[in-house]
Order: C-alpha cells, then structure tokens, then sequence
C-alpha cells in the first residue's frame, strides 16, 4: 500500500473515522495531507477501490469510515513504529491451548528450501510438523507484541511445483524447557490469534499434549 494512503488512513482516524461515518470534506481531507483537493479526491477514490475505506455522498459533503481492512493496516503501520521506538524490556509469556491444525505442517518441514534454512538460521533440525496453539482473549496482546521482538526471517523459494512465501521466526523455549521457534508466515493462513512453533522434537510427544492442553512459551529479549 502507498505511504500515501497510510497518511490519509492516519488522518481520517483522527477525525473518528476509525469507528464511526463521519462527515468529511474532500477540502477537510486535502488539509490533513497537505495537499490540494483533486489529490484527496483521487486519493478516496483510490482507497476505496482498494476497500481501505466506505464512502456515501451527503449533499457537497460525504460519509466516510475506515473498513476492517484499513484498520488492519493502520496496526500493521502501529506494531512496526513500535518496532523501531520500544525496545522489549523483558521475555514475552504467551499461554495456548492446543488444537490440531490443517495437517501441513509436516509438508512445509520436509521441504529443502525451508528446512535447510531453519538448520543453518536457528541451529536445529525441526521436527517434521507444527505445534498449533490457539491464544486466548487475555494473552492476545502479548501475541500482537510478539511483532516487536527480534526475529530470523525465513526467505521464500520456489521448486519445479509452485512458489514458497517467506516466514518470520521467533526464538522461543516451551514450558520452559524445549527451545523452539514461533513461525509466523507472512501469507498467514491462520489468524492472529494462533501460534505455530516448530521444534527438533515432536513437542505433543515431548510433553504428552493432547487438544485442550494448555502451553507457555517464553520469547527472550535475545534470542
């Protein structure tokens, strides 16, 4: 997304766009940009073909709120500056209950061009699948916090059948034991509220986790 839609997303949310229609200007918008009213024009019109925000005229003026999507993207803005000014003080706990996932876990382990790179990156051999938990409401923060720690990034690759998105990992140690690593893809397949950790050990063996049990894993601040 253009740093251009970013500034206007940022300035619709500070007229309360962010949770409410409010009535807006293309004048009122060219002002919190800086630029003229044809480039703010253009500028809606642009944001919501791309669905960022929902516009309905009201005479000269106009309805505007940002959608989900626009929302998402303005987080995403938010965890990198947090990123770049906040410096984690301290490990990060998150706590989940496992669940059994999509069963490709074990398929995207055995793949060279990921496993070799998770070897020579983070210094083991993963076990051939991933432990999935799911985060509850009370650790969901620690697991949007998690964006600000350091990370191995993981680059995509492609073989003779399809192309391999890149990955972020984050060092990690389960209950307080087994060193392992968070894997966050960058095309996510699940939602935010879910943890992938791959280890040289089958994790659901080492601890004899069945669904329904409950796991912490601890980031350090230096992986």
């Amino acid at each position: 997304m253009k740093p251009s839609h970013l500034l206007a997303l940022y300035k619709l949310s500070e007229m309360g766009a962010a949770d409410k229609e409010v009535i807006c200007s293309t004048s009122d918008v060219a002002k919190g940009i800086g630029g003229s009213q044809q480039t703010a024009s253009r500028r809606l019109i642009e944001m919501e073909k791309l669905g960022l925000i929902e516009r309905a005229r009201t005479g000269r003026d106009q309805k505007v709120r940002i959608t989900g999507e626009g929302l998402r993207q303005l987080s995403d803005m938010y965890v990198n500056l947090r990123r770049v000014f906040e410096v984690p003080k301290k490990d990060l706990i998150i706590t989940g209950t496992v669940f059994t996932g999509l069963s490709e876990g074990s398929y995207y382990m055995s793949l060279d061009g990921y496993r070799k790179q998770f070897i020579s990156k983070l210094g083991f051999d993963p076990f051939p699948g991933t432990l999935n938990l799911r985060v509850g409401k009370e650790d969901l923060n620690s697991r949007k916090i998690l964006d600000t720690y350091p990370f191995v990034y993981i680059e995509g690759f492609a073989n003779e059948k399809r192309s391999y998105g890149p990955a972020k990992c984050f060092r990690a140690i389960v209950n307080d034991e087994v060193k392992s690593a968070i894997v966050l893809p960058i095309r996510a397949h699940y939602g935010e509220d879910v943890v992938e950790l791959i280890a040289p050990v089958s994790l659901r063996k080492q601890f004899k986790l069945v669904d329904g049990d409950k796991v912490r894993v601890r980031v350090p601040i230096k992986p």
